[in-house]
Formats: structure tokens, C-alpha cells, sequence
């Protein structure tokens, strides 16, 4: 597809932010093979769209192979992702596995399916990339997503945590990386479009109206529309932690601290009248 030249330049901005967020965190390295999670939105389909595109002109070799979850919901078109996944070239693998039958006889109806939906879809996923070979899983969690986790989990978890860029599983199988870490999702939006991504919607979790996260990023929202920018800086306060200035003990020595003891920023941290 020809794109504009809007449409181009949010493209290399997509990519220049892709890149820097791969060598920022080491993300793929030489040899390695990329699972590139692909459900059908937007998200996914950019990452993909973006990592093929900076494989192409990468120092390094690294391959990529898109894999897809069908959770056998109803209705959901089977034949749109291999379909698109051919056009591109992409080596891809398709894992059918019936969790919807088991998220809707395990949980009520009106609560969130959430919490089991995504521990099934990881299992199956960690699963895969070792069959496959994968030496790092993608997923397709941008700049918004961490944000809202971080509140999410402030709000609702008791923890200063977020979605890391970069992380070791539980056991210690596999790599997960989040290349479009330093993607905002309004330009990921305005690039699917751009690009008329044959996107597939989730109706098992993402449109149910009783998701706490659906809350936090309303609420993010209506604070980016009175102070815009502010969600820029959260994200990059997230990059500047200072723990000599929070309550966590282990994450530094109050219990030892003395009048010689060095502190980053000392008492002048909250000096500036904000």
C-alpha cells in the first residue's frame, strides 16, 4: 500500500521509537528468534509491521515468526490472519485451542474473564515459543499500556509495578519483550488506518464494560485533554526513579543512613513550586 506523507513519517517515527526501545533495553540480539504474538488488533499488527521493517536493514540477523492464538470464540474469522500473514511473507503458526469453552464454565457471568483468560493464553504461549524454537516472545504492549498498568497497580495492587519492557518468566523459560514500549497508541491507531490493518475484534475480554483498566485509561484520558502531556511525563518519571525518596527499604538503606551517607537529590527534591 502507497502511503501519504503523514503516513510515512508516522511510520519512521514508529520505527525510530521501536528501534530505540530494542537497543535501549537489548532487546533482540544476533541470532535470535522473535514469536511475534499477533491477536488481530492493532497493536500486534504494527509491531509486526514495524520489526519485519527494521529486520530488513538491522547490523544483526535475527528471524521472525508470527504466531497466533485462536481461542475458538464465536465467530471469530479463522481465515483473516493466515490470509493477511501470506501477503506479507512472514513465516507464521497458528494455535488452535478451545479456552473460551473453559473461560465461560469457569467464571460467572458478569464478572471479568481477564485474570484466567490471560493465564491460559500465557501457558499456551510460553508453550509455543519453546516448540518453536523462540528465543524471545513480542508483544505488542505500548507506551499507554504501561501507564495504565502502573496505575492499575497502584490503585488496585498496593505496588509502584508496571509492564517492564523486558522480563525473564517465572520459569525462566523464555524472554518477553515489549518492543513498542515507547509507542504512543494514538499514532499506533492513526498507522493502522494508515495501513487498513484487517483487524479482527476481541469480544472475550476487551469489550467488557467492568474492566478496571477500561476506567484508568478514561481517567488518563480526561487528564491528557486538561494538562496534555502529562501522560508523557509519568511514562518518563517511570525512567527516573529515586529511591532514596520513596518508602522501600529494600530498595534502599534508611535504616543506615547517616549525615555522611550520599542521597540522590537530598531534601531539595520537592523545592520546585509545582
Amino acid at each position: 500500500m502507497k502511503l501519504s506523507g503523514n503516513s510515512k513519517k508516522l511510520e519512521r517515527l514508529l520505527e525510530r521509537n521501536t528501534g530505540k526501545a530494542i537497543a535501549d533495553f537489548n532487546m533482540i540480539e544476533a541470532d535470535d528468534v522473535v514469536m511475534v504474538c499477533l491477536s488481530g488488533g492493532k497493536d500486534s499488527y504494527t509491531l509486526l509491521k514495524v520489526l519485519t521493517a527494521l529486520q530488513k536493514r538491522a547490523p544483526i540477523d535475527f528471524k521472525i515468526i508470527a504466531m497466533n492464538l485462536d481461542q475458538k470464540q464465536p465467530g471469530f474469522p479463522d481465515h483473516i490472519l493466515p490470509e493477511y500473514l501470506k501477503t506479507l511473507g512472514v513465516e507464521y503458526h497458528i494455535v488452535a485451542e478451545d479456552t473460551y469453552s473453559i473461560v465461560q464454565e469457569k467464571i460467572p457471568v458478569g464478572k471479568t474473564t481477564c485474570s484466567l483468560c490471560s493465564r491460559l493464553r500465557r501457558g499456551i504461549i510460553y508453550r509455543t515459543a519453546k516448540e518453536l524454537g523462540a528465543t524471545k516472545i513480542a508483544l505488542g504492549h505500548h507506551r499507554d499500556d504501561i501507564v495504565e498498568t502502573l496505575f492499575l497497580n497502584l490503585f488496585f495492587g498496593g505496588k509502584m509495578k508496571t509492564m517492564p519492557p523486558k522480563l525473564v518468566t517465572d520459569d525462566k523459560e523464555n524472554i518477553v519483550i515489549r518492543p513498542l514500549a515507547y509507542c504512543k497508541e494514538k499514532d499506533i491507531a492513526r498507522y493502522a488506518r494508515a495501513l487498513e490493518f484487517p483487524i479482527i475484534p476481541c469480544n472475550l475480554c476487551g469489550s467488557q464494560d467492568n474492566l478496571q483498566r477500561q476506567r484508568v485509561k478514561q481517567m488518563l484520558t480526561d487528564w491528557e485533554k486538561d494538562y496534555p502531556g502529562r501522560t508523557e511525563s509519568i511514562f518518563t518519571a517511570m525512567q527516573q526513579v529515586v529511591p532514596s525518596h520513596l518508602l522501600d527499604s529494600d530498595l534502599y538503606d534508611f535504616k543506615g543512613l547517616t549525615q555522611e551517607s550520599e542521597v540522590d537529590e537530598g531534601d531539595i527534591a520537592f523545592d520546585p513550586q509545582l
